[in-house]
């Protein structure tokens, strides 16, 4: 009775190593789960990879910014007297100038007040004529009384009273004239008034968008259109407090937007906030591009990248062989042997980088052979395939390969079957542990 569960477990046992080695020798098993040296006790499986070349190239660093496009002005045009709208003949996306009329308010009641103004207006100049002519009649009569005065042929009281009137013919004239200017002013104001019935627009622009249709009463907090200046855009983005001493004022920049895949727009770093935000630690900056053929738009979703560095004919390797493995960034060298070729994990000094090229100051020598794609899934010391075919027996692809050995054209890591300078002669270097990482230059 006892040895009948035995039995059923040890069948148990058998047939679940069965079905596991079955998964372990299968074809597609990933690879990752087999390392050297038995990893799971089942030998290690090669991993196909792609290779590229360790060479020279110029290289910029960009740091990569986003954020949305916005004009170089946008205005929201209100009136300036509250009335009810007669006319507004812009629609969406017309083009307007500076001073443009772009909306009437009703004025047919400031044009009655107008023409009252202008009435008294002339009625308040005659008078000035008037009072003019007086001062003259009453300026004469005052000589006369004082001539005749001197000669005793007139009484003081008769002088007295020509010397009054001519007092009194000029205060006459000073009013009339103050009633002038006074008329004059209240015309001047209504004509002010009933310029401010057409609405204008402020600046040169498209409209951007209409927010009442003729018939509306408005005010002056009502916005009749907005207008906007696309003639420059602009990017107000926020910048790192690492990443400041890398940005100036007229440091060049690179923008992307969707609508125009693999076309790039250039502007310049136009302004950088003095002062941080304390919540984020960022500082705001602003990026102008010059958009003559409107074709870049307020409210795109822009990718920019600024160029804060560059070095000519840098050693460089692709941005995709660049790995974390144990804190250190590095690259896997591929290593070839009689034994067939393995991944040598190597660590770097890095300089400028961008999102194709990593500029190297250590690590790796010009004409090392490094793992681009498949580099992310190796560990020091697993067996590699190469891709399109591997070196003969004998030769290594860590500096130099014969041609004919599947690689990447360049450093960029793309399409294959690159060409590589001949193999060097001399001994083979043995496969080895991971280099100790190096001060970066």
């Amino acid at each position: 009775m006892t040895s009948r569960p035995l039995v059923a477990v040890a069948l148990v046992l058998a047939g679940a190593a069965s079905v596991l080695l079955y998964q372990r020798n299968m074809p597609g098993t990933p690879v990752a789960n087999a390392r050297p040296g038995g990893r799971g006790g089942f030998g290690a499986q090669p991993l196909l990879v792609a290779t590229a070349q360790v060479t020279r190239a110029d290289v910029a660093e960009e740091l990569a910014i986003v954020g949305n496009l916005v004009g170089a002005v946008s205005v929201e045009v209100v009136p300036k007297i509250n009335g009810r709208l007669r006319r507004l003949d812009l629609r969406l996306g017309d083009r307007v100038r500076r001073g443009q009329e772009v909306a009437r308010v009703e004025d047919d009641e400031l044009q009655q007040q107008v023409s009252q103004a202008a009435a008294s207006f002339a009625v308040a100049r005659a008078t000035v004529r008037q009072r003019e002519a007086d001062l003259l009649l009453a300026k004469t009569n005052d000589e006369r009384a004082r001539t005749l005065f001197e000669r005793s042929l007139l009484s003081q009281q008769e002088r007295d009273d020509g010397a009054a009137r001519f007092q009194a013919a000029t205060a006459q004239l000073d009013l009339a004239r103050a009633q002038f200017d006074q008329a004059g002013a209240r015309l001047e104001e209504l004509r002010i008034n009933l310029a401010n019935m057409v609405i204008v627009s402020p600046v040169d622009g498209f409209i951007g968008r209409r927010y009442v249709d003729p018939g509306a009463y408005v005010t002056q907090s009502t916005a009749v259109v907005s207008v906007v200046d696309i003639s420059m855009v602009r990017l107000i983005a926020n910048l790192v407090e690492r990443d400041l001493r890398l940005v100036g004022d007229g440091t060049r920049a690179r923008i992307d937007v969707d609508a125009y895949p693999g076309e790039s727009f250039i502007g310049q770093v136009a302004r950088i906030s003095p002062v941080l935000d304390p919540a984020t630690r960022t500082a705001e900056i602003e990026i102008e591009i010059p958009n003559p053929d409107f074709r870049l738009k307020p409210g795109m979703y822009a990718r920019v990248s600024l160029d804060v560095g560059s070095k000519a004919q840098a050693l460089v390797v692709p941005r995709e062989s660049v790995v974390m493995r144990n804190s250190a960034r590095g690259v896997f060298i591929a290593d070839v042997g009689e034994g067939g070729a393995k991944a040598r994990f190597t660590s770097l000094a890095v300089g400028f980088e961008n999102d194709r090229y990593v500029e190297v100051t250590d690590g790796v020598l010009e004409g090392d052979i490094v793992v681009t794609t498949g580099a992310a899934g190796l560990q020091h010391g697993d067996p590699i395939v190469l891709q399109g075919g591997g070196p003969a027996s004998g030769q290594r692809a860590g500096r130099g390969v014969p041609p004919g050995v599947g690689q990447e054209d360049g450093p960029s890591g793309q399409g294959s079957g690159g060409v590589l300078g001949e193999a060097p002669s001399g001994p083979r270097q043995p496969t080895g542990e991971p280099r100790s990482p190096r001060q970066s230059r």
